[in-house]
């Protein structure tokens, strides 16, 4: 399979950068999104950078163990976002903060973070399915070639997350019919990171967001842009150490869909079958002629 596009480690420093919040004053952060043509900021960018804010208040002997946030309004990407951290609990063995995201004086998005020392006890992890190694699977470039009209200009853009679908993307599945809610995909920061574990942490939060409804798009043979959607809420729990510019393989499951809005549950496995993180979220999924009342 051909590479991706030239510019890959400049594209991710691109995202580290995004990810690399300004200081406003203590526990007020700002941060900006990328300069690409979009209707609003995606959600796992809101996700990590309010992560990064949380945990800049943090020792760095409590690495982050969970988090759940809700996406309230749509992100507005031509202006900054305003990220408050509230001190909630610092304790002994477990330190909470709780990051509201401002945008127009209102509330898109909040997060409560909860950061752990560490400790020894029970261990054990759910197996990895076998899958075929990423480098056996098409880049994204090569699934979306042919596409474009479809997925729009950006589709063959340089990312910073490269991904390497087990099975067939939804725009490709999509004029095959549905099939069961499962969707597996290999991933990882298409470049080199810094040695920094909250970055990482944070980067797994942004990528996270990108394929987790796929399992519930499959299932009913839907795609971008044939259906609208947005990520209602999303909750995290990191089990093991890891790196993100390392291959991750995601598998996301639907357990239900209703009401116009579907669940999905999502794993992540290191290459040598850790488990080293468990994702759900519930997204919004609409036909584009609805209107919300």
């Amino acid at each position: 399979m051909d590479g991706e596009a030239p510019g890959s480690q400049a594209v991710l420093d691109g995202l580290v950068a995004l990810l690399d919040l300004e200081q406003v004053e203590e526990d007020i952060f700002r941060g900006v999104s990328p300069s690409v043509r979009v209707q609003r900021v995606f959600g796992g960018q809101v996700a990590g950078q309010a992560l990064v804010a949380a945990g800049r208040t943090v020792p760095a002997d409590r690495p982050v163990h969970s988090l759940h946030a809700y996406f309230l309004r749509p992100g507005d990407p031509k202006v900054p976002i305003v990220y408050l951290v509230d001190r909630i609990r610092d304790g002994r063995s477990f330190t909470t903060r709780r990051v509201v995201a401002i945008q127009h004086g209102r509330a898109i998005f909040n997060l409560s973070a909860s950061f752990h020392v560490a400790e020894s006890g029970v261990d054990h992890g759910s197996p990895m399915p076998e899958v075929p190694p990423p480098h056996d699977l098409p880049t994204m470039r090569d699934l979306m070639r042919g596409y474009e009209g479809v997925l729009g200009e950006n589709a063959l853009a340089p990312r910073p997350i490269d991904l390497r679908y087990v099975d067939d993307p939804p725009w490709m599945q999509q004029a095959k019919g549905p099939r069961p809610p499962l969707a597996r995909v290999w991933m990882r920061a298409d470049g080199t990171l810094p040695d920094q574990p909250l970055l990482h942490v944070c980067l797994l939060a942004f990528a996270s967001d990108m394929t987790l409804l796929d399992s519930v798009l499959v299932h009913h043979a839907l795609s971008w842009p044939a259906i609208t959607g947005a990520s209602l809420d999303h909750a995290m729990w990191f089990h093991r150490d890891f790196r993100a510019d390392e291959w991750l393989l995601y598998e996301s499951a639907s357990p239900a869909a209703s009401g116009a809005r579907g669940l999905a549950t999502g794993r992540f496995w290191t290459a040598d079958g850790r488990h080293i993180a468990t994702v759900v979220q519930e997204g919004l999924l609409r036909p584009p002629q609805h209107t919300p009342t």
